[in-house]
């Protein structure tokens, strides 16, 4: 919690710092008009305030109002972002070349001229940040790319060599993602010809009576051993147990906690599940639990944990797991996140290994607050198990 009150606290600085830095570098280099400034600021200061109060106003707005306002603010968000990095970069090369001349003991450049450069500059930075962002609404929301991985079980029985487990993890169902780009995850899904589909958490931004016919998509994945879901910390905020039950009524297993048998007499392994690492904690009440998970299980027989967040994997590895599937981390999702996300995470993205157990991370198939992604697109992962 305190983690999670000091990231909140420097979004929040940094969104303040990110306005008036845009005033200063866009507002009064390009715009003339003291009343369309005044607007500009007004505009600033409400998207600021409803980034402060985003949690509140979830609360207390009627439907019909929090999904148009969560579409805007989150929208204006990125785009912000993107303007803002594209202004530093552009800046501090401007700063670069004032450098030069100083050193150089070039002439000195004329106010005009200086206040060409400096529009140039500021014209410059609104194109490229605005492109990056469209750039990046298109990568989100077009239907995530398909990524295959061999996943190595040495104590795999010969009889489930070539198993495949599709990946699908966070989602996040609600203002953007709904009916159908779900449809178009579960047809692509089901391309796959899975044995098994595992959804890995973080499914959804709401409750079941507001997105429950976005999410009824999920009835339509066919595979030999069925579907598969754990809780993320995104489901335990939407209501984990009426998510829970919601998913059953649709033929998806809910592994909390707990492990079962995937295969038959000529050969099996264990799927294990357990509960978000920090959902259950922030709530004060049942969330992972590693031991529960395993009680009772043969710990000769290979075993695959599906667990959301990246975390405990050394000691999962230990206590017998051969391949953890996780999601959680996004890939980092937009700069400068996708750049950063390792100083959070050992484990980020990708196929990872710690002595003869691997674990997988997806970058999942949506996003979550503004909708885009620029340097890590969306995926379902196609796991092929072999021996």
């Amino acid at each position: 919690m305190i983690r999670f009150s000091f990231i909140s606290t420097l979004i929040l600085l940094g969104a303040v710092l990110g306005h008036v830095y845009l005033y200063r570098r866009l507002v009064r280099h390009l715009v003339a008009s003291p009343a369309l400034r005044r607007g500009i600021v007004g505009l600033f200061c409400a998207m600021g305030l409803l980034m402060l109060l985003r949690r509140v106003l979830r609360d207390v707005l009627p439907e019909s109002f929090e999904e148009p306002v969560s579409v805007v603010l989150y929208a204006w968000m990125g785009a912000a972002l993107f303007v803002v990095l594209a202004l530093l970069v552009l800046d501090l090369g401007r700063g670069l070349v004032t450098v030069g001349w100083r050193v150089s003991r070039a002439p000195p450049v004329d106010v005009e001229r200086r206040r060409f450069l400096a529009r140039t500059v500021a014209g410059g930075a609104l194109v490229s940040g605005g492109g990056t962002a469209a750039y990046g609404s298109w990568r989100a929301l077009t239907p995530p790319q398909v990524t295959e991985v061999v996943l190595k079980i040495p104590r795999l029985p010969r009889a489930l060599d070539g198993l495949s487990i599709v990946q699908l993890t966070d989602i996040h169902v609600g203002p953007f993602i709904q009916r159908r780009y779900m449809d178009e995850l579960v047809r692509r899904t089901n391309a796959l010809r899975p044995d098994l589909v595992a959804i890995t958490g973080d499914l959804v931004d709401g409750d079941v009576p507001t997105l429950g016919a976005h999410v009824a998509a999920l009835g339509a994945l066919r595979s030999r051993f069925g579907g598969f879901f754990v809780t993320g910390n995104h489901d335990y905020y939407s209501g984990d147990v009426e998510w829970v039950a919601f998913l059953e009524s649709l033929g998806i297993q809910a592994l909390r906690n707990r492990h079962v048998r995937i295969g038959d007499a000529g050969g099996s392994l264990d799927l294990v599940g357990v509960d978000d690492w920090s959902g259950g904690k922030r709530f004060n009440r049942r969330g992972y639990d590693l031991d529960q998970a395993l009680e009772g299980r043969d710990p000769d027989r290979a075993a695959v944990l599906l667990a959301h967040q990246p975390a405990n994997f050394p000691v999962a590895a230990a206590r017998g797991i051969d391949a953890q599937i996780s999601g959680h981390t996004h890939g980092g999702q937009l700069p400068p996140m996708t750049f950063l996300i390792g100083l959070e995470w050992e484990y980020t993205a990708g196929l990872y290994q710690h002595g003869d157990s691997r674990i997988f991370v997806s970058r999942g198939c949506g996003f979550w607050g503004p909708p885009m992604r620029v340097g890590s697109p969306p995926e379902i992962v196609k796991l092929v198990l072999t021996a």
